[in-house]
Protein backbone atom coordinates (compact mmCIF):
# COMPACT_ATOMS: atom_id res chain seq x y z
CA UNK A 1 0.00 0.00 0.00
CA UNK A 2 0.92 3.49 -0.73
CA UNK A 3 3.48 5.23 1.97
CA UNK A 4 1.78 8.26 4.27
CA UNK A 5 3.91 10.91 4.91
CA UNK A 6 2.08 12.74 6.39
CA UNK A 7 -1.59 13.27 8.54
CA UNK A 8 -3.44 16.59 9.35
CA UNK A 9 -6.20 15.41 12.03
CA UNK A 10 -8.56 17.97 11.62
CA UNK A 11 -8.93 19.82 7.63
CA UNK A 12 -11.54 21.96 8.05
CA UNK A 13 -10.84 23.60 4.85
CA UNK A 14 -9.99 21.20 2.49
CA UNK A 15 -12.94 19.08 2.04
CA UNK A 16 -15.44 21.82 1.73
CA UNK A 17 -19.19 21.22 3.61
CA UNK A 18 -17.62 17.79 5.32
CA UNK A 19 -15.56 16.89 8.66
CA UNK A 20 -12.30 15.76 7.16
CA UNK A 21 -9.10 14.66 8.05
CA UNK A 22 -5.83 15.22 4.80
CA UNK A 23 -3.24 12.28 3.78
CA UNK A 24 0.10 13.76 2.10
CA UNK A 25 1.65 11.49 -0.39
CA UNK A 26 5.02 11.72 -1.31
CA UNK A 27 6.59 12.38 -5.31
CA UNK A 28 5.35 13.98 -7.70
CA UNK A 29 6.27 14.30 -11.88
CA UNK A 30 5.98 18.13 -11.73
CA UNK A 31 8.31 20.46 -10.45
CA UNK A 32 6.70 23.92 -10.18
CA UNK A 33 8.89 26.25 -9.33
CA UNK A 34 6.57 28.10 -6.85
CA UNK A 35 5.59 24.54 -4.77
CA UNK A 36 5.87 24.79 -1.20
CA UNK A 37 5.86 20.96 -0.57
CA UNK A 38 9.23 20.81 -1.20
CA UNK A 39 10.37 17.39 0.55
CA UNK A 40 7.28 15.00 0.07
CA UNK A 41 8.54 16.10 -4.06
CA UNK A 42 11.93 16.10 -3.83
CA UNK A 43 13.26 14.59 -0.57
CA UNK A 44 10.51 12.12 0.36
CA UNK A 45 13.21 10.10 2.04
CA UNK A 46 13.59 12.19 4.99
CA UNK A 47 10.09 11.91 6.35
CA UNK A 48 8.37 9.67 8.12
CA UNK A 49 6.55 7.12 7.39
CA UNK A 50 2.98 6.38 9.03
CA UNK A 51 2.21 3.20 9.88
CA UNK A 52 -1.05 2.02 7.68
CA UNK A 53 -2.23 0.61 11.10
CA UNK A 54 -1.89 3.79 12.55
CA UNK A 55 -4.06 5.39 10.30
CA UNK A 56 -6.10 2.37 10.02
CA UNK A 57 -6.57 2.79 13.60
CA UNK A 58 -7.06 6.66 13.70
CA UNK A 59 -10.18 5.83 11.28
CA UNK A 60 -11.47 3.46 13.77
CA UNK A 61 -10.90 6.15 16.64
CA UNK A 62 -12.93 9.05 14.57
CA UNK A 63 -16.19 6.74 13.69
CA UNK A 64 -19.09 8.82 13.47
CA UNK A 65 -17.41 12.04 13.86
CA UNK A 66 -14.98 11.72 10.22
CA UNK A 67 -16.76 12.43 6.94
CA UNK A 68 -14.11 12.27 4.52
CA UNK A 69 -10.44 11.75 3.73
CA UNK A 70 -8.32 14.16 1.49
CA UNK A 71 -5.87 12.78 -0.59
CA UNK A 72 -2.85 15.23 -1.27
CA UNK A 73 0.71 15.17 -2.59
CA UNK A 74 2.58 15.71 -4.06
CA UNK A 75 0.52 14.12 -7.02
CA UNK A 76 -1.43 11.06 -5.30
CA UNK A 77 -1.77 9.40 -8.89
CA UNK A 78 1.64 8.75 -9.29
CA UNK A 79 1.29 5.99 -7.28
CA UNK A 80 0.65 2.78 -8.80
CA UNK A 81 -0.28 1.05 -5.46
CA UNK A 82 -3.02 3.90 -3.98
CA UNK A 83 -6.33 2.13 -4.99
CA UNK A 84 -5.88 -0.23 -1.57
CA UNK A 85 -5.78 2.88 0.60
CA UNK A 86 -8.68 4.81 -1.19
CA UNK A 87 -10.69 1.65 -0.48
CA UNK A 88 -10.16 1.19 2.68
CA UNK A 89 -11.14 4.58 3.14
CA UNK A 90 -14.37 3.72 1.15
CA UNK A 91 -14.90 0.75 2.91
CA UNK A 92 -15.32 3.08 6.04
CA UNK A 93 -18.40 4.68 4.23
CA UNK A 94 -15.94 8.07 4.40
CA UNK A 95 -15.52 10.25 1.54
CA UNK A 96 -12.69 10.50 -0.44
CA UNK A 97 -11.67 13.82 -2.19
CA UNK A 98 -8.52 13.56 -4.55
CA UNK A 99 -5.82 16.29 -5.35
CA UNK A 100 -4.20 16.03 -8.83
CA UNK A 101 -2.78 17.71 -11.12
CA UNK A 102 -4.31 16.19 -14.01
CA UNK A 103 -1.57 14.32 -15.81
CA UNK A 104 -2.91 11.04 -15.01
CA UNK A 105 -6.50 10.56 -16.84
CA UNK A 106 -6.28 6.98 -17.41
CA UNK A 107 -5.78 6.30 -13.44
CA UNK A 108 -8.49 9.28 -13.06
CA UNK A 109 -11.09 8.09 -15.09
CA UNK A 110 -10.45 3.88 -13.44
CA UNK A 111 -11.00 5.30 -9.66
CA UNK A 112 -13.99 7.90 -10.82
CA UNK A 113 -15.63 4.90 -12.43
CA UNK A 114 -14.88 2.13 -9.43
CA UNK A 115 -16.77 4.83 -7.66
CA UNK A 116 -13.40 5.46 -5.14
CA UNK A 117 -13.54 9.46 -5.63
CA UNK A 118 -15.84 11.62 -4.72
CA UNK A 119 -14.98 15.27 -5.21
CA UNK A 120 -11.77 16.12 -7.27
CA UNK A 121 -9.85 19.19 -7.06
CA UNK A 122 -7.68 19.69 -10.17
CA UNK A 123 -5.32 22.47 -10.27
CA UNK A 124 -4.77 24.03 -13.04
CA UNK A 125 -1.54 25.25 -13.66
CA UNK A 126 -1.49 28.09 -16.29
CA UNK A 127 -2.68 28.37 -19.57
CA UNK A 128 -1.80 25.13 -21.76
CA UNK A 129 0.48 27.39 -23.88
CA UNK A 130 2.19 27.80 -20.40
CA UNK A 131 2.01 24.66 -18.89
CA UNK A 132 5.95 23.74 -18.84
CA UNK A 133 7.16 27.32 -17.44
CA UNK A 134 4.44 26.30 -14.73
CA UNK A 135 4.65 22.43 -13.84
CA UNK A 136 8.52 23.10 -14.32
CA UNK A 137 8.79 19.61 -16.36
CA UNK A 138 7.41 19.58 -20.02
CA UNK A 139 4.00 18.23 -20.04
CA UNK A 140 1.47 16.51 -22.59
CA UNK A 141 -1.31 19.01 -22.38
CA UNK A 142 -3.69 16.07 -24.14
CA UNK A 143 -3.77 14.64 -20.81
CA UNK A 144 -4.48 17.77 -19.02
CA UNK A 145 -7.67 18.73 -21.34
CA UNK A 146 -8.81 15.02 -21.15
CA UNK A 147 -8.40 14.61 -17.18
CA UNK A 148 -10.39 18.40 -17.29
CA UNK A 149 -13.38 16.56 -19.55
CA UNK A 150 -13.36 13.42 -17.34
CA UNK A 151 -14.04 15.71 -14.65
CA UNK A 152 -16.88 17.95 -15.53
CA UNK A 153 -18.90 15.09 -17.09
CA UNK A 154 -18.36 12.74 -14.06
CA UNK A 155 -21.13 14.01 -12.26
CA UNK A 156 -18.88 14.22 -9.06
CA UNK A 157 -18.26 17.54 -7.08
CA UNK A 158 -14.99 19.54 -8.60
CA UNK A 159 -13.00 22.13 -8.13
CA UNK A 160 -10.32 23.41 -10.84
CA UNK A 161 -7.61 25.58 -9.25
CA UNK A 162 -4.90 28.29 -10.33
CA UNK A 163 -2.05 29.58 -8.22
CA UNK A 164 -1.60 33.10 -9.71
CA UNK A 165 2.19 33.53 -9.42
CA UNK A 166 3.68 36.84 -10.46
CA UNK A 167 6.00 36.01 -13.51
CA UNK A 168 3.60 32.78 -14.73
CA UNK A 169 -0.51 33.92 -14.38
CA UNK A 170 -1.31 37.44 -15.47
CA UNK A 171 -4.79 38.94 -15.96
CA UNK A 172 -4.37 37.49 -19.75
CA UNK A 173 -4.02 33.75 -18.60
CA UNK A 174 -6.65 34.27 -16.32
CA UNK A 175 -8.98 35.37 -19.20
CA UNK A 176 -6.98 32.23 -21.52
CA UNK A 177 -7.75 29.50 -18.25
CA UNK A 178 -11.31 30.73 -18.78
CA UNK A 179 -12.11 29.67 -21.92
CA UNK A 180 -9.99 26.42 -22.10
CA UNK A 181 -11.69 25.38 -18.74
CA UNK A 182 -15.47 25.94 -20.47
CA UNK A 183 -17.98 24.62 -19.20
CA UNK A 184 -16.74 24.50 -15.54
CA UNK A 185 -18.66 25.80 -12.71
CA UNK A 186 -16.34 26.06 -9.66
CA UNK A 187 -13.13 27.93 -10.14
CA UNK A 188 -10.12 29.05 -7.29
CA UNK A 189 -8.23 31.62 -7.48
CA UNK A 190 -4.85 30.82 -4.94
CA UNK A 191 -2.30 33.04 -3.78
CA UNK A 192 1.23 32.07 -4.15
CA UNK A 193 3.09 31.83 -0.74
CA UNK A 194 6.36 32.58 -1.09
CA UNK A 195 7.79 30.00 1.71
CA UNK A 196 10.46 27.75 0.93
CA UNK A 197 10.20 27.11 -2.80
CA UNK A 198 11.61 24.40 -5.23
CA UNK A 199 13.07 26.74 -7.12
CA UNK A 200 14.31 29.16 -4.35
CA UNK A 201 14.40 32.06 -6.46
CA UNK A 202 10.66 31.93 -5.85
CA UNK A 203 10.96 32.16 -2.17
CA UNK A 204 11.98 35.72 -2.51
CA UNK A 205 9.37 36.73 -4.92
CA UNK A 206 5.91 38.87 -3.74
CA UNK A 207 2.93 37.85 -3.85
CA UNK A 208 0.30 39.37 -5.51
CA UNK A 209 -1.17 42.07 -3.34
CA UNK A 210 -4.85 41.50 -2.72
CA UNK A 211 -6.92 44.21 -4.81
CA UNK A 212 -5.35 42.38 -7.49
CA UNK A 213 -6.27 38.88 -6.74
CA UNK A 214 -9.93 40.54 -6.47
CA UNK A 215 -9.31 41.70 -10.36
CA UNK A 216 -8.16 37.88 -11.34
CA UNK A 217 -11.45 36.77 -9.73
CA UNK A 218 -13.36 39.79 -11.66
CA UNK A 219 -12.00 38.16 -15.39
CA UNK A 220 -12.79 34.67 -13.56
CA UNK A 221 -16.33 35.07 -12.86
CA UNK A 222 -17.11 36.30 -16.66
CA UNK A 223 -16.30 32.22 -17.68
CA UNK A 224 -17.09 30.52 -14.30
CA UNK A 225 -20.50 30.68 -11.92
CA UNK A 226 -18.65 30.16 -8.62
CA UNK A 227 -15.15 31.94 -8.06
CA UNK A 228 -13.20 31.48 -5.02
CA UNK A 229 -10.70 33.14 -3.18
CA UNK A 230 -7.74 31.39 -1.35
CA UNK A 231 -5.23 33.56 0.53
CA UNK A 232 -7.03 37.14 1.26
CA UNK A 233 -6.17 37.78 4.80
CA UNK A 234 -10.31 38.99 5.79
Amino acid sequence: MVEIKGVEKFAPKDFPGHISSTLFLAGCNFRCPFCHNVDLVLNPGSLPIYPIEFFRNYLESRTGWLEGVCITGGEPLIHNDLEPLLKMIKGRNLLVKLDTNGSFPDKLTAFLNSNLVDYVAMDFKAPTEKYASAAGVPVDTKNIMQSVDIILNSGIDYIFRTTVVPGLIDKGDMELIGKQLQGCTRFQIQQFSPSRTIDESYSQLKPYKEDTLREFAEIARSYFDEVLIEGLSE
